[in-house]
């Protein structure tokens, strides 16, 4: 791996093609934040597929566009006199530091302690929490109410940004309005777990699941469309509800069920292509039994 001195001499080379190519790009000189907006989301979407698949390499690639795309971003904000590319990593290491009151900022901890000086808070508004604490513990408080656990530190994430002066209005306005249903759903009940709002016992939410799925069964039944959406809705909340107790990614495991159906489905048209058949001659039995032998194999090759 890579040294500090290495590893930020490459992040400054990509910065300063990444300044050329805005000069000197006929493409790179037209874009805009709209026009790179669609892009960034594509890039964003790659980078997910390649996590799912624990692909180490696509990884690395996938990660390269984003970092592109956000030095890209601060480019246009300089040219605009707004912020550049400090003023984002200033920004974000200030609110980590900020939302971090357990960690001991003073305590040099290794080579990206710059010069062994002690880190420091750029931004004159968030070195005083809404406790009146500064961000930085002394050796003596460093372990004042320190969490022990990932859950504690989400509460204790919650509980700071609630009282951030730019930060958000609610505990779930933080949640982008353009989030995937599930993941804003996932994520909704999540913060609302971190002020509180939450079952007592998880075992309790499958009472809640069967609740909803008898109203969901019940208006299908009647045959209301529009009740019958807002019911599937309820349903599918409360199985992520689920999800989210069991400390299972519903996003996650969808996609993996997504793949695995399209992964037995195409074992089925390539079995059908083999025999000299069209998909549509087979009957539905013919179809259940290449699907199991898919099932079959899949098992045996995970074994």
């Amino acid at each position: 791996m890579h040294t500090r001195k290495e590893k930020l001499a490459a992040i400054g080379r990509l910065l300063d093609i990444q300044h050329r190519l805005r000069k000197e790009c006929p493409w790179d000189k037209k874009q805009t934040f709209d026009s790179l907006r669609p892009n960034t989301i594509e890039e964003v979407f790659e980078l997910a597929d390649a996590l799912i698949r624990q692909d180490h390499h696509e990884i690395m690639k996938e990660l390269g566009d984003v970092m592109e795309h956000v030095m890209f971003y601060s480019i246009i904000g300089e040219e605009d006199k707004e912020f550049d590319i400090a003023d984002v990593c200033h920004q974000q290491a200030d609110k980590l530091m900020f939302r971090h009151p357990f960690i001991d900022w003073n305590k040099n901890e290794g080579e990206w302690d710059i010069d062994n000086e002690p880190f420091t808070v750029q931004n004159p508004e968030m070195r005083i929490n809404a406790q009146g604490q500064t961000v930085y513990r002394s050796d003596d408080t460093a372990n004042e109410d320190h969490p022990e656990t990932a859950s504690q530190v989400e509460q204790t994430w919650e509980q700071i940004k609630q009282k951030e002066r730019d930060g958000n209005e609610s505990v779930l306005s933080g949640v982008p309005a353009s989030l995937p249903s599930i993941i804003k759903a996932y994520r909704i009940q999540d913060k609302a777990r971190n002020v509180g709002f939450d079952w007592e016992k998880r075992e309790e939410v499958w009472t809640k699941v069967r609740e909803e799925l008898s109203e969901l069964e019940a208006e299908l039944e009647r045959g209301d469309k529009e009740r019958s959406e807002h019911e599937l809705g309820d349903y599918l909340f409360s199985i992520i509800n689920a999800a989210r107790l069991y400390r299972l990614n519903p996003d996650n495991a969808l996609e993996h069920t997504n793949r695995k159906f399209i992964s037995r489905f195409n074992y089925i048209e390539e079995q059908v292509k083999t025999s000299g058949r069209e998909l549509g001659d087979l009957t539905l039995r013919e179809m259940d039994a290449l699907w199991n032998e898919a099932k079959t194999k899949e098992k045996q090759s995970n074994e």
